[in-house]
């Protein structure tokens, strides 16, 4: 399937097909990713257009809020934990950030780019597209990486899930799959229904 000629409708149908209700995410949280997917697909942003993924930030972070989509065969790749930033919230994420030493997860549209080893060990750069939402994330320092406080064994000793300082990371072992997944221009989402980005996202109501 040539995903450039999706039609706008497809996004009921797809999000019913790949049985993303049942996964726990959500419709809004779907259609908002889907149709700024298209945008960033239109104007040939993502050199990748294979994959979509999702950081449903309005879940608890001890649920598998992590979705990664392959729309070229309609499946579900993967789910998986993802950490949202100290300053965001502790069990849900309820503030956000553009600004460096927030702490705080940058909520929008991003473009993938390419691994890397640092000081988290193995990383993924990311590219934030929305003025005002998560345009600093490189100066930020923002990355995926992987973290020992994101785990089912982490949840066995803590009361929730652990932390980062804005970064989206996610759990070690799956650090590595989740990376060859997703890098080299690929979408990733980071959504949350706060009213600010939903009515003032340049890539979802242009």
């Amino acid at each position: 399937m040539n995903v450039s000629y999706i039609n706008a409708d497809y996004s009921a149908v797809l999000y019913d097909e790949l049985e993303l209700s049942s996964l726990g995410l959500s419709k809004q949280a779907f259609d908002c990713a889907y149709k700024g997917y298209k945008r960033l697909l239109e104007k040939k942003k993502l050199s990748n257009p294979s994959i979509l993924t999702i950081c449903d930030l309005s879940q608890s972070s001890d649920n598998k809020r992590l979705y990664i989509l392959d729309l070229c065969e309609n499946k579900v790749l993967l789910t998986s934990y993802v950490a949202h930033g100290r300053g965001s919230g502790v069990k849900y994420a309820t503030h956000f950030s553009n600004s460096n030493r927030s702490h705080q997860s940058s909520l929008g549209f991003y473009v993938t780019g390419s691994s890397y080893y640092g000081q988290n060990g193995l990383s993924l750069k990311l590219t934030g597209l929305e003025v005002g939402f998560n345009s600093l994330a490189t100066k930020r320092h923002i990355v995926l990486h992987g973290a020992g406080y994101v785990s089912d064994q982490y949840l066995q000793t803590n009361k929730f899930m652990g932390r980062s300082y804005g970064c989206p990371a996610v759990p070690v072992e799956e650090c590595g799959e989740i990376i060859d997944l997703i890098k080299n221009g690929t979408c990733l989402f980071i959504y949350h229904p706060t009213k600010r980005y939903l009515k003032s996202s340049k890539i979802l109501n242009d």
